[in-house]
């Protein structure tokens, strides 16, 4: 499906734009600097915590960093009860969720893609404007790949789910992980290539198509050749030598000034989410609140 974006513009594109003027920007047009929820669960994990989607206490520390947006992992309607008044409460805003749909299945996509526009429906009341989705995999952490007619039927219901939420003035971001970008990354280009970029846009995780590919730098900013036109929203994690830092940082295996200069030489403001976790080899050093605080400083001092 042809575009009007030239890769052209890309590889020409400044690689030392200021992040900070990015930044500021963004605020100005409504596009604050927002988390995810993973991190905070990964550090709860890592310190034995319980975690509590949602709830009083995480939107307390989230505001205490100085963050203003929140992305949630949503998996029913159900997790809006008392949403409104607490997101109120500290001051936060939840432009975007994320959640995980089933669109490889002929038995289940017809309620899954039920299930996310439910929910679709409860958060657009919230204001929430892109619902960003990872297609599951047949089994999380499992040996197990798709098949072709699978990817096939997977790329049309994307589409549809996409079309949907235009309808209801929400953007549909396909979001993808490691296991997409096996085998020649087949089901990540399918996704891409195989939709209409008016009803699938994209979350770009610099990180997990670093890893994916191998800890590739290059495969990074290929996909932002590609697909940059397409992006919505980023999702910000770094690491150094392959191992996740505990805060997000511009400089490490990925060079984030670059790419976000490229995209502001593109006319690209896409959301900024914070998503640095943290896995079993990362160094513990600080505290979640303390990592997010370092992010958000490593942002707006870009």
């Amino acid at each position: 499906m042809k575009t009007s974006f030239s890769r052209r513009n890309w590889i020409g594109a400044a690689g030392t734009m200021g992040l900070a003027t990015f930044l500021r920007a963004a605020e100005e047009s409504g596009n604050p600097v927002a988390t995810n929820i993973y991190p905070w669960i990964t550090f709860a994990k890592r310190t034995g915590d319980r975690f509590e989607h949602h709830s009083d206490s995480l939107m307390a520390d989230i505001a205490s960093t100085g963050i203003t947006g929140y992305e949630p992992i949503i998996n029913g309607t159900a997790e809006f009860e008392g949403l409104a008044n607490r997101l109120k409460k500290h001051g936060l805003l939840m432009r975007s969720l994320y959640l995980n749909s089933t669109l490889h299945d002929r038995d289940k996509v017809k309620e899954s893609i039920a299930g996310v526009l439910a929910i679709a429906a409860e958060a657009k009341d919230l204001g929430t404007e892109i619902i960003v989705t990872n297609p599951s995999p047949i089994r999380w952490g499992g040996p197990e790949n798709k098949s072709d007619e699978q990817l096939r039927f997977q790329a049309k219901s994307l589409d549809r789910l996409g079309a949907e939420l235009r309808k209801m003035g929400i953007s549909l971001a396909y979001h993808n992980h490691d296991i997409e970008l096996r085998n020649g990354a087949r089901e990540f280009h399918h996704m891409l290539t195989s939709t209409d970029p008016d009803n699938v846009k994209f979350c770009l995780d610099a990180h997990w198509v670093f890893r994916g590919c191998g800890n590739s730098e290059v495969a990074v900013f290929d996909a932002l050749a590609h697909y940059g036109e397409r992006i919505v929203e980023l999702h910000l994690r770094q690491s150094t030598s392959g191992t996740w830092n505990e805060a997000f940082s511009l400089k490490g295996d990925i060079d984030y000034s670059r790419l976000i200069g490229q995209l502001k030489e593109a006319g690209i403001s896409p959301y900024l989410v914070l998503e640095q976790a943290v896995e079993k080899v990362t160094p513990k050093t600080m505290s979640v609140v303390e990592a997010h605080r370092r992010g958000k400083d490593a942002l707006e001092g870009g």
